[in-house]
Protein backbone atom coordinates (compact mmCIF):
# COMPACT_ATOMS: atom_id res chain seq x y z
CA UNK A 1 0.00 0.00 0.00
CA UNK A 2 1.36 3.43 -0.90
CA UNK A 3 2.20 5.64 2.05
CA UNK A 4 1.25 9.32 1.82
CA UNK A 5 3.96 11.48 3.35
CA UNK A 6 2.95 15.08 4.15
CA UNK A 7 5.70 17.60 3.45
CA UNK A 8 7.09 19.89 6.11
CA UNK A 9 4.53 22.51 7.05
CA UNK A 10 1.55 20.44 5.83
CA UNK A 11 -1.34 21.66 8.02
CA UNK A 12 -2.97 18.24 7.80
CA UNK A 13 0.00 16.44 9.36
CA UNK A 14 -1.12 16.79 12.97
CA UNK A 15 -4.73 15.85 12.32
CA UNK A 16 -3.59 12.73 10.47
CA UNK A 17 -1.56 11.69 13.49
CA UNK A 18 -4.61 12.19 15.70
CA UNK A 19 -6.61 9.90 13.41
CA UNK A 20 -3.88 7.25 13.54
CA UNK A 21 -3.78 7.48 17.33
CA UNK A 22 -7.56 7.11 17.54
CA UNK A 23 -7.40 3.97 15.46
CA UNK A 24 -4.62 2.58 17.60
CA UNK A 25 -6.61 3.34 20.74
CA UNK A 26 -9.52 1.37 19.36
CA UNK A 27 -7.21 -1.57 18.69
CA UNK A 28 -6.10 -1.50 22.34
CA UNK A 29 -9.63 -1.51 23.70
CA UNK A 30 -9.71 -5.25 24.20
CA UNK A 31 -6.30 -5.47 25.85
CA UNK A 32 -6.91 -3.75 29.15
CA UNK A 33 -6.55 -4.77 32.76
CA UNK A 34 -9.60 -7.03 32.70
CA UNK A 35 -7.66 -9.69 30.84
CA UNK A 36 -6.92 -12.57 33.25
CA UNK A 37 -3.33 -12.42 34.51
CA UNK A 38 -0.98 -15.18 33.43
CA UNK A 39 -0.04 -17.75 36.08
CA UNK A 40 3.59 -16.88 35.23
CA UNK A 41 3.17 -13.57 37.08
CA UNK A 42 4.10 -14.96 40.48
CA UNK A 43 4.74 -12.58 43.38
CA UNK A 44 8.42 -13.55 43.44
CA UNK A 45 9.02 -13.50 39.67
CA UNK A 46 9.73 -10.64 37.26
CA UNK A 47 9.03 -11.28 33.57
CA UNK A 48 10.98 -9.12 31.12
CA UNK A 49 10.57 -9.08 27.34
CA UNK A 50 13.75 -8.43 25.38
CA UNK A 51 13.78 -7.38 21.74
CA UNK A 52 15.96 -10.35 20.81
CA UNK A 53 17.13 -13.62 22.28
CA UNK A 54 20.51 -13.95 23.95
CA UNK A 55 23.07 -15.25 21.46
CA UNK A 56 24.95 -17.11 24.18
CA UNK A 57 25.95 -16.96 27.84
CA UNK A 58 29.60 -15.93 27.41
CA UNK A 59 29.68 -12.09 27.50
CA UNK A 60 33.04 -11.98 25.71
CA UNK A 61 31.74 -13.63 22.56
CA UNK A 62 28.72 -11.50 21.72
CA UNK A 63 28.18 -7.76 21.47
CA UNK A 64 24.41 -7.46 20.99
CA UNK A 65 22.33 -5.68 23.62
CA UNK A 66 20.11 -8.61 24.54
CA UNK A 67 23.08 -10.84 25.39
CA UNK A 68 24.86 -8.01 27.23
CA UNK A 69 21.83 -7.07 29.35
CA UNK A 70 21.31 -10.66 30.49
CA UNK A 71 25.04 -11.12 31.17
CA UNK A 72 25.02 -7.99 33.36
CA UNK A 73 22.48 -9.70 35.59
CA UNK A 74 24.86 -12.60 36.20
CA UNK A 75 28.43 -11.29 36.02
CA UNK A 76 29.72 -8.37 38.06
CA UNK A 77 33.00 -6.60 37.48
CA UNK A 78 35.14 -4.17 39.42
CA UNK A 79 32.31 -1.71 38.85
CA UNK A 80 28.65 -2.06 37.94
CA UNK A 81 25.83 0.20 36.75
CA UNK A 82 23.19 1.42 39.17
CA UNK A 83 19.51 2.19 38.60
CA UNK A 84 20.47 5.50 36.92
CA UNK A 85 22.87 3.78 34.52
CA UNK A 86 25.87 5.28 36.33
CA UNK A 87 29.04 3.45 37.40
CA UNK A 88 29.33 2.53 41.05
CA UNK A 89 31.57 0.17 43.06
CA UNK A 90 30.94 -3.48 42.22
CA UNK A 91 33.37 -6.18 43.27
CA UNK A 92 35.75 -3.31 44.02
CA UNK A 93 34.80 -1.24 47.04
CA UNK A 94 36.77 1.83 45.92
CA UNK A 95 39.23 3.13 43.34
CA UNK A 96 41.75 5.90 42.73
CA UNK A 97 43.42 7.30 39.61
CA UNK A 98 46.89 8.74 38.99
CA UNK A 99 47.39 12.42 38.14
CA UNK A 100 48.10 11.65 34.47
CA UNK A 101 44.97 9.52 34.23
CA UNK A 102 46.87 6.43 33.06
CA UNK A 103 46.76 4.19 36.15
CA UNK A 104 43.65 3.19 38.05
CA UNK A 105 43.90 1.24 41.30
CA UNK A 106 40.91 -0.82 42.53
CA UNK A 107 40.55 -2.32 46.03
CA UNK A 108 38.42 -5.48 46.11
CA UNK A 109 35.80 -6.22 48.71
CA UNK A 110 36.76 -8.89 51.23
CA UNK A 111 35.44 -12.46 50.94
CA UNK A 112 34.10 -12.34 47.37
CA UNK A 113 32.80 -15.66 46.00
CA UNK A 114 31.23 -17.11 42.90
CA UNK A 115 27.88 -18.84 43.29
CA UNK A 116 29.75 -22.17 43.68
CA UNK A 117 31.72 -20.67 46.64
CA UNK A 118 34.97 -20.43 44.65
CA UNK A 119 36.90 -17.34 45.81
CA UNK A 120 37.17 -14.28 43.57
CA UNK A 121 40.62 -12.76 43.87
CA UNK A 122 42.48 -10.00 42.05
CA UNK A 123 44.50 -12.34 39.83
CA UNK A 124 41.31 -13.31 37.98
CA UNK A 125 41.03 -9.95 36.18
CA UNK A 126 44.31 -10.13 34.21
CA UNK A 127 43.16 -13.60 33.08
CA UNK A 128 39.82 -12.23 31.92
CA UNK A 129 41.54 -9.55 29.81
CA UNK A 130 43.97 -12.07 28.28
CA UNK A 131 41.05 -14.33 27.37
CA UNK A 132 39.20 -11.41 25.77
CA UNK A 133 42.23 -10.54 23.64
CA UNK A 134 43.12 -14.08 22.65
CA UNK A 135 43.11 -14.07 18.82
CA UNK A 136 41.63 -17.57 18.86
CA UNK A 137 38.52 -16.23 20.62
CA UNK A 138 37.98 -13.52 17.98
CA UNK A 139 35.91 -11.51 20.45
CA UNK A 140 33.92 -8.72 18.76
CA UNK A 141 34.38 -6.71 21.96
CA UNK A 142 38.19 -6.63 22.10
CA UNK A 143 38.31 -3.24 20.40
CA UNK A 144 36.00 -1.72 23.00
CA UNK A 145 38.77 -2.10 25.57
CA UNK A 146 41.60 -0.85 23.34
CA UNK A 147 42.45 1.94 25.79
CA UNK A 148 43.59 -0.65 28.37
CA UNK A 149 47.32 -1.44 28.17
CA UNK A 150 47.23 -4.12 30.82
CA UNK A 151 45.58 -5.31 34.03
CA UNK A 152 47.78 -6.47 36.89
CA UNK A 153 47.24 -7.80 40.40
CA UNK A 154 50.05 -6.92 42.83
CA UNK A 155 48.21 -8.76 45.60
CA UNK A 156 45.01 -10.71 46.13
CA UNK A 157 42.92 -7.62 46.93
CA UNK A 158 44.27 -5.04 44.48
CA UNK A 159 43.69 -4.66 40.74
CA UNK A 160 45.63 -2.10 38.68
CA UNK A 161 44.33 -1.08 35.26
CA UNK A 162 46.97 0.69 33.14
CA UNK A 163 45.86 2.71 30.11
CA UNK A 164 47.47 3.68 26.80
CA UNK A 165 45.79 7.08 26.96
CA UNK A 166 43.49 8.86 29.41
CA UNK A 167 39.96 7.52 29.50
CA UNK A 168 37.80 9.26 32.13
CA UNK A 169 34.90 6.87 31.53
CA UNK A 170 36.90 3.78 32.62
CA UNK A 171 34.64 2.98 35.64
CA UNK A 172 31.67 2.88 33.27
CA UNK A 173 33.58 0.72 30.78
CA UNK A 174 34.61 -1.78 33.45
CA UNK A 175 30.95 -2.37 34.26
CA UNK A 176 30.65 -4.18 30.91
CA UNK A 177 30.25 -7.93 31.58
CA UNK A 178 33.04 -8.80 29.11
CA UNK A 179 35.53 -7.75 31.82
CA UNK A 180 33.51 -9.02 34.76
CA UNK A 181 34.50 -11.85 37.07
CA UNK A 182 33.92 -14.91 34.87
CA UNK A 183 34.16 -18.50 36.23
CA UNK A 184 37.35 -19.38 34.37
CA UNK A 185 38.10 -22.03 37.00
CA UNK A 186 35.48 -24.26 35.32
CA UNK A 187 35.99 -25.77 31.88
CA UNK A 188 32.94 -25.29 29.68
CA UNK A 189 31.23 -23.08 32.25
CA UNK A 190 29.01 -21.55 29.55
CA UNK A 191 27.16 -24.84 29.10
CA UNK A 192 26.57 -25.85 32.72
CA UNK A 193 23.41 -25.12 34.68
CA UNK A 194 22.92 -23.53 37.02
CA UNK A 195 25.47 -21.15 35.52
CA UNK A 196 28.21 -20.22 37.99
CA UNK A 197 27.85 -16.48 38.47
CA UNK A 198 29.47 -13.52 40.23
CA UNK A 199 26.48 -11.18 40.02
CA UNK A 200 23.09 -10.95 41.68
CA UNK A 201 21.53 -13.74 39.56
CA UNK A 202 22.50 -17.02 37.91
CA UNK A 203 20.87 -18.78 34.97
CA UNK A 204 18.92 -21.88 35.97
CA UNK A 205 17.66 -22.88 32.54
CA UNK A 206 17.62 -21.64 28.98
CA UNK A 207 15.64 -22.79 26.01
CA UNK A 208 17.31 -21.79 22.75
CA UNK A 209 15.09 -19.24 21.02
CA UNK A 210 13.05 -19.26 24.21
CA UNK A 211 13.04 -17.90 27.73
CA UNK A 212 16.01 -17.73 30.07
CA UNK A 213 15.26 -18.17 33.77
CA UNK A 214 17.44 -16.55 36.45
CA UNK A 215 17.50 -17.26 40.18
CA UNK A 216 19.00 -15.13 42.95
CA UNK A 217 22.67 -15.97 43.57
CA UNK A 218 22.96 -17.04 47.23
CA UNK A 219 26.68 -16.15 47.34
CA UNK A 220 26.38 -12.64 45.92
CA UNK A 221 28.21 -10.08 48.05
CA UNK A 222 25.25 -7.67 47.88
CA UNK A 223 22.93 -10.01 49.75
CA UNK A 224 19.61 -11.30 48.50
CA UNK A 225 18.04 -9.13 45.75
CA UNK A 226 14.46 -8.02 46.29
CA UNK A 227 13.21 -10.17 43.41
CA UNK A 228 13.87 -13.91 43.67
CA UNK A 229 13.37 -14.98 40.05
CA UNK A 230 13.70 -13.17 36.71
CA UNK A 231 12.55 -14.56 33.37
CA UNK A 232 13.81 -12.99 30.14
CA UNK A 233 11.68 -13.80 27.10
CA UNK A 234 12.74 -12.82 23.56
CA UNK A 235 10.04 -11.03 21.56
CA UNK A 236 11.51 -9.45 18.43
CA UNK A 237 8.24 -7.97 17.18
CA UNK A 238 7.35 -4.83 19.14
CA UNK A 239 3.63 -5.14 18.44
CA UNK A 240 3.62 -8.69 19.82
CA UNK A 241 5.53 -7.54 22.90
CA UNK A 242 3.01 -4.77 23.50
CA UNK A 243 0.11 -7.22 23.25
CA UNK A 244 1.76 -9.65 25.69
CA UNK A 245 2.20 -6.83 28.18
CA UNK A 246 -1.35 -5.55 27.77
CA UNK A 247 -2.63 -9.09 28.27
CA UNK A 248 -0.96 -9.13 31.69
CA UNK A 249 1.63 -11.76 30.76
CA UNK A 250 4.78 -9.68 31.25
CA UNK A 251 6.02 -6.94 33.59
CA UNK A 252 8.41 -5.06 31.28
CA UNK A 253 8.84 -4.66 27.55
CA UNK A 254 12.00 -3.19 25.98
CA UNK A 255 10.09 -1.45 23.19
CA UNK A 256 6.70 -0.83 21.60
CA UNK A 257 5.58 0.53 18.21
CA UNK A 258 6.04 4.29 17.92
CA UNK A 259 2.63 4.58 16.24
CA UNK A 260 0.93 3.33 19.44
CA UNK A 261 2.49 5.87 21.81
CA UNK A 262 -0.45 8.26 22.15
CA UNK A 263 -2.99 5.47 22.47
CA UNK A 264 -0.87 3.70 25.08
CA UNK A 265 -0.52 6.87 27.11
CA UNK A 266 -4.30 7.26 27.15
CA UNK A 267 -4.84 3.63 28.11
CA UNK A 268 -1.92 2.91 30.47
CA UNK A 269 -0.64 6.31 31.64
CA UNK A 270 2.46 6.06 33.84
CA UNK A 271 3.22 2.52 32.66
CA UNK A 272 4.47 4.07 29.39
CA UNK A 273 8.11 5.12 29.80
CA UNK A 274 9.87 7.24 27.16
CA UNK A 275 13.29 8.76 27.86
CA UNK A 276 16.29 10.17 26.02
CA UNK A 277 18.65 7.35 25.09
CA UNK A 278 22.38 7.22 24.50
CA UNK A 279 22.13 6.15 20.89
CA UNK A 280 22.07 7.38 17.28
CA UNK A 281 19.85 6.35 14.38
CA UNK A 282 21.41 6.69 10.95
CA UNK A 283 21.84 5.16 7.53
CA UNK A 284 25.31 4.15 6.34
CA UNK A 285 26.60 5.01 2.87
CA UNK A 286 28.80 2.35 1.26
CA UNK A 287 31.84 4.56 0.61
CA UNK A 288 33.80 1.72 -1.03
CA UNK A 289 32.10 2.01 -4.41
CA UNK A 290 30.10 4.40 -6.63
CA UNK A 291 28.02 6.40 -6.18
CA UNK A 292 28.81 6.91 -2.51
CA UNK A 293 32.59 6.94 -2.81
CA UNK A 294 31.99 10.56 -3.89
CA UNK A 295 31.59 12.87 -0.90
CA UNK A 296 29.60 15.35 -3.02
CA UNK A 297 26.84 12.78 -3.50
CA UNK A 298 26.73 11.98 0.21
CA UNK A 299 26.58 15.67 1.15
CA UNK A 300 23.85 16.34 -1.40
CA UNK A 301 21.54 13.68 0.01
CA UNK A 302 22.19 14.85 3.56
CA UNK A 303 21.31 18.44 2.63
CA UNK A 304 17.92 17.42 1.23
CA UNK A 305 16.72 15.52 4.32
CA UNK A 306 14.17 17.27 6.54
CA UNK A 307 15.29 15.87 9.89
CA UNK A 308 12.89 18.00 11.91
CA UNK A 309 9.92 16.53 10.05
CA UNK A 310 11.24 12.99 10.45
CA UNK A 311 11.83 13.37 14.17
CA UNK A 312 8.82 15.45 15.17
CA UNK A 313 6.15 14.42 12.68
CA UNK A 314 6.98 10.94 11.39
CA UNK A 315 8.43 9.27 14.49
CA UNK A 316 7.01 11.73 17.06
CA UNK A 317 8.19 9.95 20.21
CA UNK A 318 10.54 12.66 21.48
CA UNK A 319 13.54 11.70 19.33
CA UNK A 320 15.93 14.60 18.64
CA UNK A 321 17.04 15.53 15.09
CA UNK A 322 20.72 14.72 14.55
CA UNK A 323 23.49 15.71 12.13
CA UNK A 324 26.20 13.68 13.86
CA UNK A 325 26.36 10.19 15.42
CA UNK A 326 27.25 11.68 18.83
CA UNK A 327 24.12 12.29 20.94
CA UNK A 328 23.95 14.49 24.02
CA UNK A 329 25.74 12.33 26.59
CA UNK A 330 24.68 14.44 29.57
CA UNK A 331 22.40 17.37 30.29
CA UNK A 332 25.19 19.95 29.80
CA UNK A 333 26.32 18.75 26.35
CA UNK A 334 24.98 20.37 23.20
CA UNK A 335 24.64 18.34 20.01
CA UNK A 336 26.46 19.21 16.80
CA UNK A 337 24.42 21.23 14.28
CA UNK A 338 25.96 22.41 10.97
CA UNK A 339 25.30 25.94 9.70
CA UNK A 340 23.28 24.66 6.76
CA UNK A 341 20.81 22.96 9.11
CA UNK A 342 19.08 26.34 9.48
CA UNK A 343 18.87 27.07 5.77
CA UNK A 344 15.39 27.03 4.22
CA UNK A 345 14.59 23.83 2.36
CA UNK A 346 14.70 25.57 -1.02
CA UNK A 347 18.28 26.70 -0.43
CA UNK A 348 19.34 23.23 0.69
CA UNK A 349 17.73 21.61 -2.37
CA UNK A 350 19.50 24.11 -4.65
CA UNK A 351 22.87 23.35 -3.02
CA UNK A 352 22.21 19.60 -3.26
CA UNK A 353 21.37 19.84 -6.99
CA UNK A 354 24.61 21.71 -7.61
CA UNK A 355 26.67 19.06 -5.77
CA UNK A 356 25.00 16.26 -7.72
CA UNK A 357 25.65 18.09 -11.00
CA UNK A 358 29.33 18.46 -10.07
CA UNK A 359 29.40 14.72 -9.41
CA UNK A 360 27.93 14.03 -12.86
CA UNK A 361 24.32 13.35 -11.93
CA UNK A 362 21.31 15.06 -13.48
CA UNK A 363 18.35 14.44 -15.81
CA UNK A 364 20.53 12.55 -18.28
CA UNK A 365 22.25 10.52 -15.56
CA UNK A 366 19.93 10.23 -12.55
CA UNK A 367 21.31 8.98 -9.27
CA UNK A 368 19.98 5.46 -8.66
CA UNK A 369 20.53 3.27 -5.61
CA UNK A 370 18.81 0.95 -3.15
CA UNK A 371 17.87 1.79 0.43
CA UNK A 372 18.26 -1.31 2.55
CA UNK A 373 16.57 -1.70 5.95
CA UNK A 374 15.69 -4.46 8.40
CA UNK A 375 12.12 -5.44 9.20
CA UNK A 376 10.42 -2.82 11.33
CA UNK A 377 7.55 -0.44 10.69
CA UNK A 378 9.54 2.65 11.63
CA UNK A 379 12.50 1.64 9.44
CA UNK A 380 10.17 1.22 6.46
CA UNK A 381 8.39 4.51 7.08
CA UNK A 382 11.74 6.27 7.31
CA UNK A 383 13.07 4.70 4.10
CA UNK A 384 9.88 5.67 2.23
CA UNK A 385 10.16 9.22 3.57
CA UNK A 386 13.82 9.54 2.52
CA UNK A 387 13.03 8.34 -0.99
CA UNK A 388 10.26 10.97 -1.21
CA UNK A 389 12.53 13.74 0.06
CA UNK A 390 15.13 12.93 -2.61
CA UNK A 391 12.69 12.92 -5.55
CA UNK A 392 13.10 16.70 -6.12
CA UNK A 393 16.78 15.92 -6.78
CA UNK A 394 15.84 13.48 -9.53
CA UNK A 395 17.01 10.59 -7.36
CA UNK A 396 15.53 7.15 -8.01
CA UNK A 397 15.74 5.18 -4.75
CA UNK A 398 14.31 1.67 -4.48
CA UNK A 399 13.65 -0.17 -1.20
CA UNK A 400 14.99 -3.51 0.01
CA UNK A 401 13.71 -5.05 3.25
CA UNK A 402 15.13 -8.13 5.01
CA UNK A 403 15.02 -9.58 8.51
CA UNK A 404 17.65 -8.36 10.96
CA UNK A 405 20.23 -11.16 10.75
CA UNK A 406 20.35 -11.02 6.94
CA UNK A 407 20.38 -7.24 6.95
CA UNK A 408 23.38 -6.89 9.24
CA UNK A 409 25.22 -9.76 7.55
CA UNK A 410 24.93 -7.73 4.33
CA UNK A 411 26.29 -4.67 6.09
CA UNK A 412 29.28 -6.60 7.41
CA UNK A 413 30.00 -7.86 3.87
CA UNK A 414 29.63 -4.38 2.39
CA UNK A 415 26.78 -5.67 0.21
CA UNK A 416 24.57 -2.56 0.09
CA UNK A 417 24.29 1.00 -1.25
CA UNK A 418 22.61 2.82 1.63
CA UNK A 419 21.57 0.84 4.71
CA UNK A 420 19.76 1.43 7.98
CA UNK A 421 22.12 1.31 10.93
CA UNK A 422 22.72 3.00 14.27
CA UNK A 423 24.83 2.88 17.37
CA UNK A 424 23.98 2.45 21.03
CA UNK A 425 26.86 3.73 23.16
CA UNK A 426 28.65 1.26 25.39
CA UNK A 427 29.86 4.18 27.49
CA UNK A 428 29.11 7.90 27.68
CA UNK A 429 32.17 8.92 25.68
CA UNK A 430 32.23 10.72 22.28
CA UNK A 431 34.98 8.40 21.01
CA UNK A 432 32.65 5.44 21.47
CA UNK A 433 30.42 6.94 18.76
CA UNK A 434 33.22 8.31 16.58
CA UNK A 435 35.67 5.41 16.72
CA UNK A 436 33.33 2.99 14.95
CA UNK A 437 33.79 5.02 11.75
CA UNK A 438 37.44 4.14 11.22
CA UNK A 439 39.15 1.06 9.72
CA UNK A 440 40.28 -0.18 13.15
CA UNK A 441 36.62 -0.85 13.98
CA UNK A 442 36.66 -3.72 11.47
CA UNK A 443 33.30 -4.99 10.27
CA UNK A 444 31.50 -2.58 12.62
CA UNK A 445 32.63 0.22 10.29
CA UNK A 446 29.77 -0.59 7.93
CA UNK A 447 30.42 2.35 5.60
CA UNK A 448 34.03 1.32 5.00
CA UNK A 449 35.03 4.93 5.71
CA UNK A 450 38.74 5.73 5.99
CA UNK A 451 40.10 9.25 6.47
CA UNK A 452 43.59 9.82 7.98
CA UNK A 453 42.76 13.43 8.88
CA UNK A 454 39.72 12.40 10.94
CA UNK A 455 41.65 9.54 12.56
CA UNK A 456 44.52 11.82 13.55
CA UNK A 457 42.10 14.33 15.09
CA UNK A 458 40.38 11.58 17.06
CA UNK A 459 43.69 10.10 18.24
CA UNK A 460 44.87 13.52 19.41
CA UNK A 461 41.65 14.08 21.33
CA UNK A 462 42.01 10.72 23.06
CA UNK A 463 45.44 11.69 24.42
CA UNK A 464 44.07 14.63 26.42
CA UNK A 465 43.29 14.23 30.11
CA UNK A 466 41.75 17.65 30.81
CA UNK A 467 37.97 17.14 30.42
CA UNK A 468 37.27 20.51 28.77
CA UNK A 469 40.18 20.25 26.31
CA UNK A 470 39.28 16.66 25.55
CA UNK A 471 35.65 17.50 24.77
CA UNK A 472 36.67 20.43 22.55
CA UNK A 473 39.07 18.20 20.59
CA UNK A 474 36.40 15.50 20.26
CA UNK A 475 34.02 18.09 18.84
CA UNK A 476 36.66 19.02 16.22
CA UNK A 477 36.92 15.36 15.17
CA UNK A 478 33.12 15.18 15.10
CA UNK A 479 33.00 18.16 12.70
CA UNK A 480 35.42 16.39 10.34
CA UNK A 481 33.30 13.23 10.36
CA UNK A 482 30.11 15.18 9.73
CA UNK A 483 31.70 17.04 6.83
CA UNK A 484 32.89 13.78 5.23
CA UNK A 485 29.36 12.33 5.65
CA UNK A 486 30.04 8.57 5.54
CA UNK A 487 26.73 8.15 7.35
CA UNK A 488 23.38 9.92 7.26
CA UNK A 489 22.46 10.75 10.89
CA UNK A 490 18.73 11.33 11.37
CA UNK A 491 17.97 11.42 15.08
CA UNK A 492 19.11 10.56 18.58
CA UNK A 493 17.15 7.71 20.09
CA UNK A 494 14.67 7.59 22.89
CA UNK A 495 14.05 4.42 24.85
CA UNK A 496 10.45 3.18 24.88
CA UNK A 497 9.34 0.73 27.53
CA UNK A 498 6.17 -0.52 29.15
CA UNK A 499 6.61 -1.06 32.90
CA UNK A 500 3.87 -2.60 35.01
CA UNK A 501 2.70 -0.76 38.09
CA UNK A 502 3.65 -3.78 40.16
CA UNK A 503 7.34 -3.03 39.37
CA UNK A 504 9.11 -0.61 41.71
CA UNK A 505 12.52 1.04 41.40
CA UNK A 506 12.46 1.81 37.66
CA UNK A 507 14.36 5.02 36.86
CA UNK A 508 14.60 6.39 33.33
CA UNK A 509 18.20 7.06 32.26
CA UNK A 510 20.18 7.74 29.05
CA UNK A 511 21.96 4.38 29.21
CA UNK A 512 18.57 2.59 29.33
CA UNK A 513 20.02 0.26 31.95
CA UNK A 514 17.60 -1.18 34.50
CA UNK A 515 19.27 -4.03 36.44
CA UNK A 516 16.79 -6.46 37.97
CA UNK A 517 18.70 -6.25 41.26
CA UNK A 518 17.63 -2.58 41.57
CA UNK A 519 13.93 -3.36 41.10
CA UNK A 520 11.25 -4.79 43.37
CA UNK A 521 7.69 -6.10 43.03
CA UNK A 522 4.90 -4.24 44.76
CA UNK A 523 2.26 -6.19 46.61
CA UNK A 524 -1.02 -6.57 44.64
Amino acid sequence: MALAIPQSGDPDGFSRRQIIAAGALASLAGCGRNHPASPLLRPDTLIRLSDDEAKGLDPQLFSDLATTRIAMEQFEGLTRLNALGQAEPGLAKAWSVSVNGLEWRFALRVGLKFSDSHLITADLFPQVLRRLRDPAAASPLAGLFAAIRQISAPDGQTVIVSLLHPFPQLPELLAHPALAALPLHIDGWQNRFPLVASGAYQAQSWRLQGQLALQANPAWHGGHPAIERVIWKPTADTLTAMRIFLAGEADITSDFPSSRLEALRVKRGSEVRVALYRGSYYFAFNTRKPPFNDVRVRRALSLAVDRDWLAHRLIATGVVPAWSPVPALDQTMTVFRPLWADWPLSKRISAALQLLAEAGHGPDNPLRFTIRFNSDTDHRRTAVALAAMWKPLGVEASLLNSEASLHFASLRRGDFDLARSGWIGDVSAPENFLGVHRPAAGQANYSGFADPVFEQALDQAMQLSDPAERLQAMRAAEHLLSDAAPILPLWSYVSKSLVSKRVGGWQDNPANVHPSRTLWLNAP
